[in-house]
């Protein structure tokens, strides 16, 4: 029998591009949007892979954010 929690992944990758500057001068930034997820390594390996479905444009002008968001007991690996 394996352990189902085995097969999810570590981490959910969420981008968020830049869309302009708030009154202070802060980037404001446009809603997430789940970009690939970060998958454990194999044995006893520490650390985790990296593997992304989508390249945003922006991500590779250095034009937004990416967030990895931990992965809670009941959830399923799923868009929000």
């Amino acid at each position: 029998m394996t352990n189902r929690n085995q097969n999810l992944p570590l981490y959910r990758v969420l981008f968020s591009r830049i869309t302009g500057q708030d009154a202070q001068g802060r980037d404001e930034l446009a809603r997430p949007k789940e970009i690939g997820a970060v998958w454990p390594r194999k044995g006893d390996k520490t650390g985790g892979i990296l593997q992304l479905d989508i390249i945003p444009i922006e991500l590779t002008q250095r034009q937004g954010v990416i967030f990895l968001v931990p992965l809670n007991g009941q959830d399923q690996g799923g868009s929000q």
